[in-house]
């Protein structure tokens, strides 16, 4: 459960601040913040695996 929260807020980061990036027309803030999102998704699906295998 933990990864899954962990991964929804990395995941919210990494849109503000690709968000940020765009509109300070600044590149490596908004690959910072893709970076962050995709950190994010894989943290989600980890959360998501061990839900299923503690369920096992």
């Amino acid at each position: 459960m933990l990864d899954k929260a962990k991964g929804h807020a990395n995941e919210a980061i990494g849109k503000a601040k690709r968000a940020i990036g765009d509109a300070t027309d600044r590149p490596d803030i908004r690959a910072e913040g893709d970076a962050q999102e995709a950190k994010g998704d894989l943290q989600k699906a980890k959360g998501e695996v061990k839900g299923v295998i503690n369920r096992v």
